[in-house]
């Protein structure tokens, strides 16, 4: 159609619309970005993910010429992923002219040129046969010439791995030594962060019963002549009146000690730990969060713009009310303002000197990586380029839904919770106003995790076609302080079951979905949500989960160290995991549910999904159960993600759509359905 034609605008039932955004776009786009750096002539290296290539993870470097394309750093034969604590994350770092990086399939370390593009990785730790040992959120110590980084050891433990920070040589040798412990004691390990003169290393720990964010703490050793830890300071977290979690360490050039922590406001905001006054003191106290729950290593929340004698200017994200704001801590000023940029969610952000690289993105971009550039009094941003994107979305703006922060009240007097409510969106189409859209609710993972608002096209694949959409911050959600986040403590399997049919119910009372065809959805501990949603109230007529939990006790006994205590903080003693457990409240089951697991899943056990599909279908109830060879705990695949999304939709439409999909697509056999 060219630009002078009138397109036409047509009326079909919600849920039948013709869309451009299918699957296959969907899986496409499906790259993560998994951390970004600069080498030392300040050229940019990222982490991207391959959906076309089994979701392997490959380094690239932005390219030396405008016009040129970036430049794939890590050869054919290696994807670089680490595994500690499952989740992984900070996977590699660069030094110089070279790099050090985990390999996913043996997570062994390696050392790579940066300056040959046929450069072959050489290992820098011992082979041990099998992946029994891994590698995260590593820095170099130029002085020893050494890698410092979290170090999780399986060769003696199992599923109970020893977590220590080591060094590791970088002076490659045919008979690899064993990597030197420096600290070791405490459960669990992250950010060993050495300050400018490699004579202090500050790192955080913390210990079960806690997961990070629920109490840690923060400490600063000396180095000795030969590399050793010694003369240890608490600097946060050492006061048992006084709970906290502190995070994200970072050295200023004069050497001062900043870090983020929620010890006064209950809210993550950043200190600075004045050493020869030992004390802390906050530089900037905001009820705001400028961090996030330390599920994967390697968060870079804030960095300095600029750094004097004087004082430092720093660059922060910080997330209030829903929305991710970039801000300017001016030490010398003693100001904080926040600078407009087209983000309305901001994950990490690392200083260039000139420049700010932040990752971050908003209703109509994409996770993108951006090089932003301030004023001279870093009071506005000159100039905003976007360098990677997960996807080029400018042919389908015109479809996307655009969302809404709705705040609605729960099952508790005076407490409210939030949501994203994304509307049916199609220029091709006008909204029926004789009908209302069925809904599709989001519970996310976690549990302790955050909806965005953001711009993801497995939500405006179902909006694009005349679905409504709603993805909730239920209480114990990320991104509203550490009340908030805390009143899922002891209550998994309640609080957000209630506030997911708390929002449900409001969006039917302002009538904006229809109640005959509401369907609920959830990854991870999501989907646990969603079943136990299914299994313990009726307001939902279908369900999907994928990987989610179906048996709070198996997976109690079958967690990762890094989670094992994680559940019975969140639904409490053993009695309470057997009641909870949608597994064992089969007869409660009433609609209709289809099932998504990777049969690699280390988090949640394979059986799960096949006990809740095997006792539906006896129970005579339409289920489908989808396993995937090769996939883990999320899926990564091209093939598998489009396979998900297409299945979930038709499911959905068979069973309570009451219209047919405009997209060709074979369902599968779904028991117990005619």
């Amino acid at each position: 159609m060219d630009s002078g034609s009138q397109q036409q605008i047509l009326t079909a039932p919600y849920g039948s619309w013709e869309s451009p955004i299918t699957a296959d776009l969907v899986a496409a786009s499906g790259k993560i970005l998994d951390g970004f750096t600069l080498d030392s002539h300040s050229n940019l290296l990222w982490l991207e993910s391959r959906p076309s290539q089994s979701g392997r993870l490959v380094i690239v470097r932005e390219a030396d010429k405008i016009g040129e394309l970036p430049i794939d750093v890590t050869p054919k034969g290696f994807s670089v992923r680490s595994t500690v604590q499952e989740y992984g994350g900070a996977a590699f770092n660069v030094c110089g002219d070279f790099l050090v990086f985990s390999n996913f399939q043996d997570q062994r370390l390696y050392k790579q040129s940066l300056c040959s593009k046929d450069s072959r990785p050489v290992p820098l730790t011992p082979d041990y046969g099998e992946p029994l040992v891994r590698y995260a959120d590593g820095v170099f110590d130029t002085t020893f010439n050494r890698y410092v980084a979290v170090r999780e050891d399986h060769r003696k433990n199992g599923k109970q791995p020893n977590t220590e920070i080591v060094s590791i040589e970088l002076e490659y040798m045919q008979d690899i030594q064993e990597p030197k412990v420096l600290v070791r004691g405490s459960d669990f390990y992250a950010f060993p962060r050495l300050d400018p003169k490699d004579q202090r290393l500050a790192w955080i720990e913390w210990s079960h019963p806690n997961m990070p964010w629920d109490k840690a703490q923060l400490y600063v050793g000396c180095l000795s002549e030969t590399g050793d830890i010694y003369k240890r300071t608490c600097v946060a977290g050492a006061d048992p009146s006084l709970v906290e979690s502190p995070t994200e360490p970072k050295w200023s050039s004069k050497g001062e000690l900043f870090f983020i922590t929620d010890r006064n406001n209950g809210f993550w905001n950043i200190y600075k730990w004045v050493e020869h006054e030992k004390e802390i003191q906050a530089v900037c106290s905001v009820n705001a969060e400028f961090t996030r729950p330390l599920w994967v290593f390697g968060m870079s929340s804030y960095d300095f713009v600029q750094k004097s004698e004087q004082g430092n200017i720093i660059a922060c994200s910080y997330r209030k009310n829903g929305k991710s704001y970039l801000g300017i801590i001016d030490e010398v000023q003693n100001s904080f303002s926040t600078v407009d940029v087209p983000f309305s969610y901001i994950a990490n952000i690392v200083s260039g000197g000139q420049f700010l690289y932040i990752e971050g993105a908003s209703a109509v971009i994409p996770v993108s990586l951006a090089k932003v550039t301030l004023s001279n009094q870093k009071s506005a941003v000159v100039d905003f380029q976007i360098i990677w994107s997960s996807l080029d979305s400018k042919p389908y703006e015109s479809y996307f839904s655009i969302p809404e922060l709705i705040e609605f009240p729960t099952n508790v007097a005076d407490k409210t919770a939030y949501a994203f409510f994304y509307p049916p969106s199609n220029p091709k189409y006008k909204l029926n106003k004789e009908e209302k859209p069925p809904l599709l609710l989001q519970s996310h993972g976690g549990p302790t995790d955050e909806a965005h608002g953001i711009l993801d096209l497995n939500i405006q694949y179902y909006t694009s076609r005349g679905w409504a959409f709603v993805d909730v911050n239920y209480g114990g959600s990320s991104g509203y302080g550490r009340d908030y986040r805390e009143r899922l403590l002891g209550s998994w399997g309640t609080v957000d079951v209630d506030d997911c049919c708390s929002c449900v119910k409001f969006l039917v009372d302002e009538g904006k979905v229809d109640s005959a065809r509401l369907c609920i959805t959830g990854c991870s501990a999501g989907g646990y949500t969603t079943l136990a949603t299914l299994a313990f109230r009726e307001i939902f007529k279908a369900g999907a989960s994928l990987f989610g939990i179906a048996d709070l006790s198996s997976l109690s006994a079958d967690m990762h160290k890094f989670e094992s205590h994680y559940i019975s903080n969140l639904a409490g003693n053993e009695a309470a995991l057997y009641d909870l457990s949608p597994i064992n409240s089969v007869e409660k089951f009433s609609c209709p549910i289809i099932l998504f697991q990777g049969l690699e899943d280390s988090v949640v056990n394979p059986e799960q999904a096949c006990k809740i599909h095997t006792a539906l279908k006896k129970k005579g109830l339409p289920v489908a159960l989808v396993e995937y060879e090769g996939e883990s705990h999320g899926f990564r695949k091209a093939e598998n993600i489009k396979f998900t999304l297409e299945q979930q939709m038709v499911f959905f439409a068979r069973t309570v759509g009451q219209f047919n999909v405009a997209d060709n697509i074979t369902p599968i056999l779904i028991d117990n359905f005619d």
